[in-house]
């Protein structure tokens, strides 16, 4: 895989020249005060700032959300976290949140808020940019991205016929004190909770109690497990496809790989990552904009060759080595019911033994 796509290089320079343009804005802000920007009487003017509440990290976002802000004019106040924790926080805030706009990193902590009436529904023009299959029957949320579970592993010391044909054998003997997992992690939650949908709650919590037993190594999220992968800590390890494909574009020479599970089995659930407008958002207009680049080509291509995630918008090209949906043979996911009980299917996990 080349170390940097001709895409890359250009978003590079884009956003070194962006450091310039900002130190060279605020110079002239500071030298001119006079002018209010509620000033111009302009009734149909857009909001000048929005709060995002985001459960996706600085580091994968911040580039994209400041090419909004140069773009549009429009500030935007970002509070980071994570998915879960943030979705707990809006719910306890209720009416009085500042968030306008929730940026989650899993599909369950959307769908929490939207079971419990925190959001509202978003115009056609949005949604339509959006296959069905990746946004709320009820129109409330929509993906900006996808990710598909995969088993990550060395293929230097690992042979793919030795790899776990299901998420199910993760949990076999032979694969004891091998496998790495985040529990407290967002998609793993999710894949969990897809799991309760699926198989029921007996056959989920029978799933991580084998899990705990069989000596799997915990991790705080995906990064990690895949670094404990490549030091040959542990053999495999079950995460998201888009960190080990990261991590292959600035070292190719390394040798982890993505393993995927046979065709259909929940292993390789695709998870989108989604955002939705508060019904409390005070800043509506400006909420709209902000999804809607998220939705734009030019955002899309950034995930599509900076994050390595799949691109939603149909028409965006893939990265050059990731294989298409169509082929990795992922099973439907049943996103309504991801957030239906986040509580519970975190306090599953941790029955089992996983405390974070």
């Amino acid at each position: 895989m080349a170390t940097s796509s001709p895409q890359r290089i250009a978003w590079k320079r884009w956003f070194a020249g962006l450091a310039v343009i900002a130190v060279l804005v605020s110079a002239a802000a500071c030298g001119d005060s006079s002018d209010d920007e509620s000033s111009s009487g302009d009734d149909e003017q857009v909001s000048t700032s929005v709060t995002l509440y985001s459960g996706r990290s600085e580091e994968l976002v911040g580039p994209i959300i400041d090419r909004f802000s140069e773009e549009t004019g429009i500030t935007v106040d970002v509070r980071y976290g994570d998915s879960a924790e943030l979705a707990l926080l809006i719910e306890e805030e209720g009416d009085r949140s500042p968030a306008d706009v929730f940026y989650s990193q899993a599909p369950g902590a959307m769908g929490y808020l939207d079971a419990n009436d925190r959001l509202s529904e978003l115009p056609d023009s949005i949604l339509e940019r959006v296959p069905e299959r990746f946004r709320a029957d009820d129109g409330k949320w929509v993906g900006v991205t996808g990710r598909v579970r995969v088993v990550v592993y060395d293929s230097a010391v690992t042979t793919k016929a030795d790899l776990p044909k299901s998420y199910a054998d993760l949990a076999k003997p032979e694969f004891a004190s091998r496998l790495g997992i985040a529990p407290e992690n967002g998609s793993f939650i999710d894949f969990v909770s897809e799991l309760r949908v699926v198989e029921g709650d007996e056959a989920a919590q029978k799933w991580l109690d084998a899990l705990h037993a069989n000596g799997v190594k915990t991790y705080a999220n995906n990064t990690a497990i895949r670094e404990a992968v490549a030091r040959g800590e542990i053999t495999f390890g079950f995460i998201n496809h888009y960190y080990n494909a990261r991590a292959l574009a600035e070292d190719p020479s390394a040798t982890t790989t993505n393993g995927f599970f046979a065709d259909g089995d929940l292993g390789s659930l695709v998870l989108v990552t989604a955002v939705g407008i508060m019904n409390s958002a005070e800043h509506r207009d400006a909420a709209e904009k902000l999804i809607e680049f998220l939705l734009s080509d030019e955002a899309q291509e950034y995930f599509a060759t900076e994050t390595f995630e799949y691109p939603l918008v149909e028409g965006v090209a893939l990265a050059s080595d990731l294989p298409p949906l169509t082929d990795v043979g992922t099973p439907p996911a049943d996103f309504e019911a991801l957030g239906a009980d986040l509580t519970s299917t975190r306090e599953m996990i941790r029955k089992a033994g996983f405390t974070g």
